[in-house]
């Protein structure tokens, strides 16, 4: 039990790898060690056997996983041996990948790595979607090979996560890289990668000290036409905290222009009422940037609006920025400088609150 304690220690303070060795390890060749796995999954679903309450800590040597666990254990570390090193990886997309959900839901089906449980921690690895968005986004519109739901979740935060704690490790795509589905998930050194709305949800997300990186895009675009966006927000109402992004840096990889990429846009998803299905009137997303270094390719208006579907079932339904929960302080870069676009919204957190909120009933923070 003390070695337990001493490994969570040193994982919940997101040090380097020790000499201790986890309750599971996964290899590629266990060569006959006891509580060794092949597989990610195989080392869950055995650290899922034990309900004992203890903390599951699964070791995974340097190596490319082509896999998409599952995490269903509360208390359970996932630790690589650096985000270079260890990587996790997986090719769904949305259009193809419903069976993989359980309500045949493409977007979430498409992730590489579900979490849906509680307490749990990744650190060190890279968790990628790696399916050809490129090449789909360079085919014209009308071509018969071209698919409209591209998505293609890296981390899905399901909704049974809380406190998910992401350590020193790369979460990479291109279109909803992160999705933030369920409570509570915190980011810390770490990069986040991928071109449109690759953070998003309704979830309460926290990121800090982190790269967030624009990807660029292979579609053909008018001249100053917006080409991605970092969050699409669909926070409730009734929820205090959305997206909040600290003292970060939005870079880019090349082929990104300058003035092209919106810090955000407000999502309304597509839901069911007693009246019909549109978007939801009451997701009125929240996203927040706090002493954010930007590089020159966000847009000077740094937010735009965003369409839902109406009550006719069209995609017509115009939400703007304006009427959304959007807010930055202490922006800098050559990207930092924005006018003001009428955004609504007097909330104005600061890092203090945000911080006190997010972190109430959280063991250690």
């Amino acid at each position: 039990m003390r070695r337990i304690f001493i490994l969570s220690a040193f994982v919940l303070a997101g040090s380097a790898a020790t000499a201790w060795a986890g309750d599971f390890t996964v290899k590629p060749d266990c060569g006959g060690q006891a509580r060794c796995f092949a597989h990610i999954q195989e080392a869950l679903d055995a650290a899922a056997a034990d309900t004992s309450g203890a903390e599951a800590v699964i070791d995974i040597a340097p190596g490319v996983y082509h896999e998409k666990p599952v995490v269903r254990r509360p208390r359970t570390v996932l630790r690589g041996q650096g985000a270079d090193r260890t990587r996790i990886v997986f090719d769904a997309v949305a259009e193809t990948a419903g069976h993989y959900h359980r309500l045949n839901w493409g977007t979430p089906g498409s992730a590489t790595l579900t979490v849906d449980a509680v307490d749990v921690t990744i650190d060190a690895v890279t968790i990628e979607n790696d399916y050809d968005f490129l090449a789909n986004d360079a085919l014209p519109p009308g071509d018969p090979k071209k698919i409209s739901n591209s998505q293609g979740v890296a981390l899905l935060a399901d909704i049974h996560s809380d406190r998910l704690k992401v350590l020193r490790s790369l979460i990479a795509g291109y279109q909803d890289t992160l999705f933030a589905n369920g409570k509570r998930v915190w980011v810390r050194d770490s990069t986040i990668s991928g071109n449109i709305d690759f953070i998003f949800g309704n979830g309460e997300v926290l990121i800090e000290d982190s790269t967030i990186k624009s990807r660029r895009r292979a579609a053909t675009f008018a001249p100053g036409a917006f080409q991605s966006f970092v969050t699409a927000p669909s926070t409730p109402l009734t929820q205090d905290l959305g997206i909040v992004i600290h003292h970060s840096h939005l870079t880019r990889e090349a082929g990104v222009p300058d003035g092209a990429v919106a810090l955000g846009r407000p999502w309304h998803p597509t839901t069911t009422f007693a009246d019909g299905r549109y978007a939801d009137p009451n997701a009125v997303g929240e996203a927040v940037f706090i002493d954010c270094v930007m590089d020159a390719h966000i847009r000077p208006d740094h937010w735009t609006e965003m369409n839902g579907t109406a009550r006719d079932g069209t995609k017509t339904a115009r939400f703007l920025p304006q009427d959304a929960r959007f807010f930055e302080s202490g922006s800098s870069g050559p990207g930092g400088a924005h006018g003001d676009i009428g955004i609504k919204w007097t909330g104005r957190p600061d890092i203090a609150a945000v911080r006190k909120a997010f972190f109430e009933d959280w063991p250690g923070e």
